[in-house]
């Protein structure tokens, strides 16, 4: 089945307000960069939005918090962010904090039609208040509920046609999980091919989870913190 749309616009022909968008990416790095650009020239607010972070002030996810476009944050790290924290503080936007592991666990879940699991992580801490929690040999956990967006945005190195991604190093932090995890799962692609053009061993996330997919433009990936030697001659 031929997947493919022309461009991010068109992807998202359906996202309306209001909606959970799960965004892959892993800092600044594997942003679905035009998904997010889309979604903002759309003028969609109101989201809950899942992701590992929120981008920085101006890149990634961050431009759709600059824009107050994000009701609700589920991330593990927000430290790149400080509108993040100025609307957190100022009461302009509701957050879940929630460990790296756990956040990636609860999204791998709601992929894998798991409703519900218990993790040591966080007992005993301000994280599982008003959580179940249950002893298991000796060890106090606490049960985490899985995650499904009605949207789940993926950025891959290499797809094709019927939605096979590859992802490229660090981008695949995150992005196989979420493309799981949504009731609608969109992935823009630096390179895409014809099915069968792709080796079948080294596809990371099958097209059975991906119901649209794009080539992608003008990618910038920026970086969060540049860090140099001194030029020595």
């Amino acid at each position: 089945m031929d997947k493919t749309f022309p461009n991010a616009d068109a992807a998202i022909y359906d996202m309306q307000s209001g909606v959970t968008i799960l965004s892959g990416g892993f800092g600044l790095c594997g942003n679905p960069e035009n998904l997010i650009t889309a979604i903002l020239n759309k003028g969609i607010d109101s989201l809950t939005v899942v992701s590992n972070n929120c981008g920085t002030d101006h890149e990634g996810l961050g431009v759709l918090l600059q824009a107050k476009r994000i009701r609700k944050m589920i991330s593990s790290y927000v430290g790149e962010n400080k509108e993040f924290e100025r609307q957190f503080l100022a009461g302009e936007l509701e957050v879940e904090l929630c460990p790296q592991g756990t956040l990636a666990e609860r999204i791998r879940a709601g992929g894998a039609g798991i409703p519900a699991f218990f993790t040591p992580t966080g007992y005993g801490t301000k994280a599982a208040d008003g959580k179940e929690t249950r002893e298991f040999n000796g060890v106090f956990c606490v049960m985490e509920r899985a995650i499904v967006g009605d949207f789940a945005i993926v950025k891959a190195w290499k797809g094709d046609r019927h939605g096979n991604l590859i992802f490229r190093k660090t981008a695949r932090n995150f992005n196989p999980m979420i493309a799981t995890a949504g009731k609608i799962t969109i992935a823009e692609v630096e390179e895409l091919v014809d099915a069968g053009q792709l080796d079948p061993d080294q596809i990371h996330t099958p097209g059975i989870y991906i119901q649209r997919i794009f080539q992608g433009t003008h990618y910038r990936k920026p970086i969060e913190q540049r860090t140099t030697r001194p030029h020595n001659p």
